[in-house]
């Protein structure tokens, strides 16, 4: 049997379409006239027939059209079938967004999907928010499912604009995309109240509806971040919001705002943030360690970007702790530091350590005051297990003295009843340790035994090496292995199924270390890129750590530094991602999500 080669010529089809397309300038060999709009457009049966399900079965061998001379299409406009033909006859299509629609009708009339998925593409790429709610409605007609949710995205994120500059816009939407779009769980900018508004507006001006379709609509509404005194009057505000199922939510939401303490456990969807839950909340802290600053700071992990909260902790403090449970940020403890004046200047004067607690609620930019705590507490520190808060160790000012005693004692914070309970004191009494939960247990490490000041001198060797484990079945404190290094006023955290520690006070170099549960074992790890200490640090969703601020040794003096670094659990790599917008030590941080 004799080889043989099989080649292909790319050319040979480019050449195909030009005889096609030279031959229908031309008016040459064309066998059917197509008419839409009083324009008549000759051209050729096997072409068409070729390129398009539509004519394939328009000019089968049982049709009636098989052989006529002339089709009409009145469905559809001349310069959609002109822009058609001119696809079909030479591969290349012409789209703008006058010309969109009647483009897509076309293609989709005569079936020709590729021209479909051009039209589709130039409509996710085009999106913005003066064509997203038009963009949105061709999409819905013409079933384009990938562009119809880039759209609905896109209007979400666009929505507090569109609702001040183009509120006919929204009020002409599909249902389906503005049902999406009442379901996003992320709107920036905008209040519940004005969706709310909006849906109403939307129903008087496209109604009325079914039962069915208008509750599926406005259930999507979230009535738990709409204020109380709101939620009173919306049941008469619309007969839609006077059906049985209506009603019940908007019960619901009276009765979470009515729960008080218990909030935090109570939230469902409709209590839930339209907001990015990654933001890192930074809480005190200040350019001075001594001078701590109100403000909180919001990061954006994804731009990179801080952004300050209208609102600032009630009082100035430090060595305080922060957690959030449900949405809801809680600041405990700590020192509050006083306002003194020396020659006109403000300047800390006292600092009394403290056993308040304050809840702020980002849904209403409000803060209240919660049950304090049993024990007044500093350089404690504090976590979230199984629903409650622990406030674990710590220490306090003696009574008519300005010493301290440190304390082995531990509470719990039971959110339902918003009452703090005592818990199973630890074996020694620790302040300046740190702590972080996994597989169902704390961990607390570090931190100095006994009393101190927390000054230099012959305190330093104090620091601890011990790792304590409190079991939250078991009900008991366990011994684990030890550290490598004595760590005090350092940081945990827990990601991706370990335990990491990161560097403290007064220690000679910038280790950290990852304890395995598994195998009860801690292991060196990549150093910090530079010592520092007094720093915020969180654990992102992606299994990675972040380090805000702190202070570091230069030239024999403190400098508190702005760096923000990022370290890579699973690469064991630091890098500095950005920079704080001012210098700042002594912040405690936890992920809240915050409306923008």
């Amino acid at each position: 049997m004799d080889s043989y080669s099989l080649l292909y010529s790319s050319s040979h089809r480019t050449g195909l379409l030009s005889g096609f397309q030279r031959l229908r300038s031309q008016g040459n060999m064309c066998d059917v006239v197509l008419e839409a709009g009083g324009v008549s457009f000759p051209c050729h049966r096997a072409l068409l027939t070729s390129s398009s399900e539509y004519f394939w079965a328009l000019f089968g061998e049982t049709t009636a059209e098989r052989l006529a001379g002339s089709i009409s299409l009145p469905a559809l406009t001349t310069e959609g079938l002109d822009a058609i033909l001119d696809f079909l006859y030479s591969g290349w299509l012409s789209i703008s967004t006058p010309t969109l629609p009647d483009v897509l009708e076309a293609a989709r009339y005569l079936q020709v999907e590729t021209a479909v998925s051009i039209c589709e593409r130039f409509v996710t790429d085009g999106l913005n928010a003066d064509n997203c709610c038009g963009y949105a409605n061709l999409a819905e007609r013409h079933a384009l499912s990938d562009a119809l949710e880039a759209a609905n995205q896109t209007i979400a994120m666009e929505m507090a604009t569109l609702l001040r500059e183009s509120r006919d816009d929204l009020l002409g939407l599909n249902i389906q995309s503005l049902t999406a779009v009442l379901d996003a769980d992320e709107i920036p900018g905008v209040k519940e109240a004005e969706l709310v508004r909006l849906a109403l507006d939307w129903l008087n001006e496209n109604g009325p509806l079914p039962l069915l379709k208008s509750n599926l609509l406005l259930s999507h509404l979230r009535f738990g971040l709409v204020a109380p005194s709101d939620l009173a009057d919306l049941g008469a505000a619309h007969r839609a919001m006077a059906t049985p199922l209506i009603r019940s939510q908007l019960t619901r939401a009276l009765e979470y705002h009515r729960s008080g303490s218990a909030q935090p456990i109570r939230q469902s969807k409709q209590s839930t943030l339209r907001a990015s839950p990654d933001r890192v909340l930074l809480v005190g802290g200040g350019s001075a360690p001594e001078w701590p600053e109100r403000q909180m700071l919001a990061f954006d992990p994804r731009s990179r970007t801080f952004s300050p909260l209208s609102s600032g902790v009630p009082l100035r403090l430090r060595n305080h702790c922060v957690c959030s449970v449900g949405g809801f940020l809680f600041v405990i403890g700590g020192e509050e530091v006083n306002e003194g004046d020396e020659e006109g200047k403000k300047s800390a004067a006292a600092a009394a350590t403290s056993k308040q607690v304050r809840r702020y609620d980002p849904r209403f930019d409000r803060w209240e005051a919660m049950a304090s705590m049993l024990e007044a507490r500093e350089q404690f520190t504090c976590c979230v297990a199984e629903g409650a808060i622990y406030a674990v160790g710590g220490r306090r000012a003696r009574p008519g003295s300005s010493t301290h005693a440190s304390v082995a004692s531990v509470e719990f914070y039971d959110v339902a009843s918003g009452a703090w309970r005592r818990g199973a004191k630890m074996p020694r009494p620790l302040y300046g340790h740190a702590c972080a939960v996994l597989d169902g247990g704390i961990y607390v490490s570090g931190g100095r035994p006994g009393d101190g000041d927390g000054g230099g001198g012959d305190n330093r060797r104090e620091s601890s090496r011990d790792v304590l484990f409190w079991d939250l079945e078991g009900r008991v404190w366990e011994k684990r292995a030890s550290m490598s290094i004595g760590r005090f006023r350092h940081r945990m955290a827990a990601a991706g199924g370990f335990v990491y520690a990161l560097l403290g006070m007064y220690e000679p170099f910038c280790d950290i270390e990852q304890y395995d549960p598994r195998s009860d074992r801690w292991t060196r790890l990549r150093p910090l890129l530079t010592g520092s200490f007094d720093y915020g640090v969180a654990s992102t969703p992606s299994g990675n750590l972040l380090v805000f601020g702190g202070r570091r040794w230069s030239d024999g003096r403190e400098v508190v530094v702005r760096s923000v670094l990022e370290y890579d659990t699973k690469a064991d790599r630091w890098r500095e991602i950005c920079q704080l917008p001012r210098p700042l030590s002594g912040t405690e941080c936890t992920l809240l999500p915050l409306p923008d």
